[in-house]
């Protein structure tokens, strides 16, 4: 008997191992995807500057980092006694305004090195509603007062010409869009409703552009895997809005499926085991028992080395146990 709607996605034509890169952009969900691929090896960067929902400061993020477009003293703005900006997450955060401008910029020279790296782009989309200051599109509130911010709805135009923009930025690479399944009770379940529908309008319009071009632009089906295939409140976390633990790994079995090679799941699996052995903490770190566990460990962290020469992944096991 069929119970439920199971999503069947093809498989992807051009695909994701252990040699390749990727800069992954957008919601939390876009880090929970970027986690899992770090576990099985896959080299990935994500949100260098905090996690973003809309595709305007999405794209203004893609922007800074192609042209490593720092901010500036002038861009940052001060509440009590912190300074921050009004682009980034408030990891920046700080009383010393030149340790904000600095840590800000080191993050955006770093994701302009790993990004002309990358081969692969994931960009997250969260929300079209977006959050005004002054005439200026924000990625993070900051607690200041809301009276001091005008909210609006993005058409399916704009967001359209959004991320075409932003995929002129990327030129050259592979880029996946998604939709996060996150839902944003605050804008209220009808405004949720509306905000995702036109997030997918967009991104329905865009990848059929982009293929008719030959441009290689794919779109998975995040968000659709929740609504439409697991569609059961017990793939959520305890707020009911995020996905829980057991959604997500879901969704990354269907992204495996749908992009990684038989080669990079099955080697996937070694990085994971190394992961797993560098979290090990023994009873007893002077046995003979441990060092022989270390050794052994090594070796196989060696082997993946040699087959993966540029993986810093690998080059970090390799070093936690030859300590």
């Amino acid at each position: 008997m069929k119970i439920r709607t199971e999503i069947s996605i093809a498989p992807s034509i051009n695909k994701i191992d252990q040699r390749k890169r990727v800069f992954s952009v957008g919601s939390c969900f876009a880090e929970e995807i970027a986690q899992r691929l770090v576990e099985v090896g896959i080299p990935t960067l994500s949100n260098p500057l905090g996690v973003l929902y809309n595709p305007l400061s999405i794209e203004e993020c893609v922007e800074r980092a192609c042209s490593e477009r720092g901010v500036c003293r002038g861009e940052l703005m001060c509440r009590g006694d912190m300074w921050f900006s009004l682009s980034t997450h408030g990891v920046f955060d700080n009383p010393n305004p030149k340790e904000v401008e600095k840590g800000i910029n080191d993050a955006i020279c770093h994701a302009h090195t790993e990004l002309e790296k990358s081969e692969w782009v994931i960009l997250t989309l969260g929300t079209a509603w977006v959050y005004e200051h002054k005439g200026q599109v924000v990625a993070n509130c900051h607690k200041l007062p809301a009276k001091e911010f005008s909210r609006r709805l993005m058409t399916v135009e704009e967001v359209v010409r959004t991320l075409w923009r932003t995929i002129a930025h990327l030129s050259g690479k592979k880029i996946i869009l998604t939709i996060s399944p996150v839902r944003y009770v605050g804008d209220g379940l009808e405004g949720n409703a509306v905000s995702k529908a036109i997030l997918r309008l967009a991104v329905e319009e865009v990848v059929a552009s982009a293929k008719a071009s030959g441009e290689c632009v794919g779109y998975f089906p995040s968000y659709e895997i929740f609504i439409d295939d697991l569609r059961d409140y017990r793939y959520y976390g305890d707020d009911m809005v995020h996905p829980s633990k057991v959604g997500v790994e879901y969704v990354w079995e269907k992204f495996c499926e749908t992009f990684l090679t038989r080669e990079a799941l099955a080697n996937g699996e070694l990085f994971a085991r190394l992961r797993s052995a560098c979290e090990h903490r023994p009873l007893h770190p002077e046995s003979e028992e441990y060092r022989t566990f270390r050794y052994s460990t090594l070796q196989k962290a060696l082997s993946l080395q040699k087959l993966f020469p540029n993986n810093e992944i690998a080059e970090s096991y390799v070093k936690y146990f030859a300590q």
